[in-house]
């Protein structure tokens, strides 16, 4: 079996965490080989497919490219950037898979970075802070997602423990307040747009938990939407056709016979019954038996 065959079976057997680690390193190194040979070439068309893919925090520029909302959050551009990224997901995502089931980190995944980019996009258009540099701003990355999940599991299980190095034991709700002080510290920074996507992700971690202990799913309808697009994909069953062949006589009289003495084992079994505890004790279907038999 090939590297292409193995990675392949890995995606399509592996769970939702698997399978959005695939598609991040997918779009890194397809955003790598295409920035390379356009170096090489020396293609100065203007075009950026980072730009392309990543999310605008200027309404004028994002109304051209709504899919960016979606996109930006498996797009990254540098190395140590996607390496933290899958890393935290990776361990955060087993964690959450121990208590849910693959759909809902995937619903937490793609509606938390969504949450993300509308905090990030709103609040560049909201505060003055951001006026400047509202026209060449853009968010990407799966930071906004990753967190909206190490949010919503250090809230469901909070005293669940994980062992850090030089730290020891630490339960997730620490982890979890010290990274949310953190990227309210940050915002003042050069990233401040990723940290306030980080936020939004991390806010809505925190609702999708609270509502779910409330027995209310907030991403009921994202299920939905999801299972329609999957099933679009899911191959077709195939009609077996089989073919029986005719019995012939002798085959005939068996099957009948085998009929018959089932039959016949049935109200011998109900007759017995009646002897032993009368007609009322039989069942509605014993009693249709008889009457059937008894024509």
């Amino acid at each position: 079996m090939s590297i292409a065959d193995e990675i392949k079976k890995s995606f399509k057997s592996g769970s939702a965490l698997i399978k959005l680690i695939y598609i991040n390193l997918a779009v890194f190194l397809a955003v790598k080989l295409i920035g390379t040979f356009i170096t090489l070439l020396q293609l100065n068309t203007g075009f950026s497919f980072v730009t392309w893919l990543a999310v605008p925090a200027d309404l004028n520029n994002l109304i051209y490219k709504p899919w960016t909302i979606f996109t930006y959050m498996f797009l990254h551009q540098d190395f140590l950037h996607i390496l933290f990224n899958m890393l935290w997901l990776y361990w955060f995502g087993q964690i959450f898979l121990s208590y849910f089931d693959s759909k809902k980190l995937l619903s937490v995944y793609i509606v938390g970075g969504l949450a993300g980019a509308a905090i990030y996009i709103l609040s560049f258009n909201i505060f003055p802070l951001f006026d400047q540099i509202l026209p060449m701003s853009y968010a990407l990355g799966a930071s906004a997602s990753v967190i909206a999940i190490v949010i919503a599991i250090s809230v469901y299980a909070p005293n669940h423990r994980i062992s850090l190095l030089f730290f020891g034991p630490v339960p997730l709700k620490y982890i979890a307040i010290v990274s949310i002080v953190l990227d309210v510290l940050s915002i003042a920074s050069s990233n401040a747009g990723g940290h306030i996507a980080h936020l939004g992700g991390a806010l809505f971690g925190y609702l999708y938990i609270s509502q779910l202990r409330k027995g209310k799913n907030i991403t009921k309808g994202f299920d939905r939407f999801m299972d329609k697009i999957f099933s679009l994909f899911k191959p077709k069953e195939k009609f077996k056709v089989t073919y029986k062949r005719p019995m012939n006589d002798m085959e005939k009289d068996i099957e009948y016979n085998k009929a018959q003495t089932a039959r016949q084992e049935d109200i011998d079994k109900i007759l017995d019954k009646i002897a032993k505890s009368g007609y009322d004790s039989l069942t509605k279907k014993e009693k249709e038996i008889l009457f059937k038999n008894s024509k």
